[in-house]
């Protein structure tokens, strides 16, 4: 099996490598038999529950995308599956960067995170797990129109600008979750990066791109309703994975508001219940707010303000000149004239230049290593912008190659020195590169001085757009594959692989039928030397409660967990909701292969 999970999956497969870095291996053999319970578990109580308030009929969903509620799911499989509905799935090691998410989204690839939540996490959990990622967003991938949503918002997602500040933020919320998850956690160490997360997400300014975009995916994706207000019907994932807020969201008291563009202006807590939530007619209704929205980003708007928020990222951003020529990298000045229109752009460090997100040959950040600036706009009493020009018309400039020219553009920049190259991409001139070439402002300040080298002048009368990051990705980020050896092993002792073992027993007993005979002695052996369990008496009680057999038992391990959940309050709805299910069988439908 390759490292990169491809499966044979066409979706998969047209990953570019900067996306490919972040897949990991599932290493299915991991999960333990309290895994496999845990996710059993809460597909049952999902199921029980969401089968009158999921917007999709949730077994078929579940069916399409190569689930079960019996098992984790095996990640060949859901490929297999979601292959012939144009989509596929990989594996990632907890949270990824916001903007990658978006893309692999607009490749129509599930990410998932290949973890599950521990036990003592079963409702909810902050961090990305198999359960939300599968059993919340993959059931509903198959309806046409939600799938399109999807992708199309990855596409948008994938350009839209961040703050400086929203790095900062995706970096405390990667750090806090990994503090919180591992086994050997300091909590001085996790008191103080949830303090920083806290200071960081108080003072975050105006919200950026991304963040009002993020506000739109989790209204939808994650907390979306469908449907009317009075009886809408759950879609989001967010909803669907936690088997608390699945229920108490359609309470009265969680406002139910139309879904339109004003959604934007409604911030959210991951740490709280909803108070309101936003219920659309259509997926469709989707569709256009996300257009509406779109039309307002700097990679439609472009001009100065796109610049301005590229330089307040302070990371890789790209500005696309007219002429479709494309600068990544970090900005950090421009130039404005009095009608608000770019006179000149400036990057610094590293920075490279691209057509059509392809890195022209010999401008990449390798070359550019100090940074780029060059002039926007029309050449003086011109009558169309230069990239327009023909090859006469240069001529007529003295825009020939080996021969001195110079001229002044209309913000009074001022370019002398001999053509070295001329690049045409489309009919269209993207760049002159010059020898010898001074750059002067019309004050006199001096941009660019002959000793410094070739002197390379991007070609346009204006920037059309600007989006997050690198404009040929793949040339210009750094790859480093991650290895397929550094998924987190944990090490059990040897009380907790004993109560593995019967965990791993009672699913047998269960699937075969057989040998029923030694539920009562597992049943002793957690009783005695594994108090602190309520999942797997939970599961003898299932069977048998379902084979009508050992009414003794049946009655002895009631009260075994209903004494329990008057003990143990944080197990108190668990094991309630759980006996629950086990009394009110919800359908032939979970017994599956």
């Amino acid at each position: 099996m390759s490292h990169f999970n491809d499966f044979n999956n066409a979706q998969v497969a047209k990953l570019p490598n900067h996306l490919k870095q972040f897949i990991v291996a599932q290493n299915y053999e991991k999960y333990t038999p309290i895994d496999q319970a845990v996710w059993r578990y809460v597909m049952r109580q999902n199921y029980s529950y969401l089968k009158n308030v999921a917007y999709y009929p949730y077994i078929k969903g579940l069916q399409r995308a190569g689930l079960s509620i019996e098992y984790i799911p095996d990640l060949q499989t859901m490929n297999d599956n979601m292959g012939k509905i144009g989509w596929g799935a990989v594996t990632v090691d907890g949270f990824i960067p916001p903007a990658a998410f978006m893309e692999y989204q607009a490749y129509r690839v599930l990410v998932i995170a290949a973890d599950i939540r521990q036990i003592n996490h079963i409702e909810y959990t902050p961090a990305p797990d198999i359960i939300h990622e599968s059993a919340g967003h993959a059931p509903i991938i198959a309806d046409t129109d939600y799938n399109n949503y999807l992708s199309y918002f990855g596409s948008i997602g994938a350009k839209a600008m961040f703050s400086a500040k929203d790095f900062e933020l995706y970096e405390a919320i990667r750090k806090l979750s990994i503090l919180k998850e591992a086994v050997d956690a300091d909590e001085f160490q996790i008191a103080r990066a949830e303090k920083e997360l806290r200071y960081i997400s108080e003072n975050m300014g105006e919200p950026s791109e991304m963040a009002l975009l993020g506000r739109l995916h989790w209204w939808t994706v994650e907390y979306g309703l469908i449907g009317t207000l009075e009886n809408p019907k759950i879609y989001g994932a967010g909803l669907l994975s936690s088997i608390g807020e699945s229920a108490s969201c359609m309470q009265s008291d969680v406002i139910k508001l139309w879904y339109n563009i004003d959604t934007i202006n409604y911030a959210y807590d991951i740490t709280k219940p909803q108070p309101q939530l936003f219920v659309t007619e259509t997926f469709q209704n989707l569709i256009d707010v996300l257009e509406e929205f779109a039309n307002t980003m700097a990679f439609r708007k472009g001009g100065a303000e796109s610049v301005m928020k590229a330089i307040a990222c302070k990371n890789v951003a790209t500005a696309v000149y007219s002429s479709g020529l494309q600068v990544s990298g970090v900005f950090t000045d421009m130039g404005i004239n009095p009608n608000d229109e770019v006179t000149f752009i400036k990057t610094t460090g590293p920075s490279a230049l691209a057509f059509n997100n392809k890195q022209l040959v010999g401008h990449g950040k390798d070359y550019h290593v100090d940074g780029f600036s060059s002039p926007v706009g029309r050449l003086k009493g011109s009558e169309k912008p230069l990239e327009d020009y023909s090859l006469s018309e240069l001529e007529s400039l003295n825009i020939i190659k080996g021969e001195k020219t110079e001229f002044t553009f209309e913000s009074g920049i001022r370019v002398v020195g001999t053509v070295k190259d001329m690049l045409i991409r489309d009919n269209k001139v993207i760049l002159i590169a010059f020898n010898d070439c001074t750059v002067s402002e019309s004050n006199g300040n001096v941009l660019f001085k002959p000793e410094w080298g070739i002197y390379d002048m991007a070609i346009g009368e204006k920037i059309v757009s600007v989006f997050n990051g690198a404009a040929d990705k793949d040339a210009y980020e750094e790859i480093t594959l991650i290895s397929g050896e550094k998924t987190h092993t944990i090490t059990y002792d040897d009380k907790t692989l004993k109560l593995h073992a019967l965990y791993k027993k009672v699913r047998e007993i269960r699937k075969s039928g057989e040998n029923l005979e030694e539920l009562a002695e597992i049943f002793t052996e957690l009783k005695t030397d594994h108090r602190q369990d309520w999942l797997c008496a939970l599961e003898i009680l299932e069977i048998i409660f379902h084979k009508k057999i050992y009414h003794p038992l049946e009655k002895e391990i009631q009260v075994y967990l209903e004494i329990k959940a008057g003990k143990e309050l944080d197990h108190m709805k668990l094991i309630n909701d759980g006996l629950h299910v086990i009394k009110n069988p919800v359908s032939q439908l979970l017994v599956e292969d």
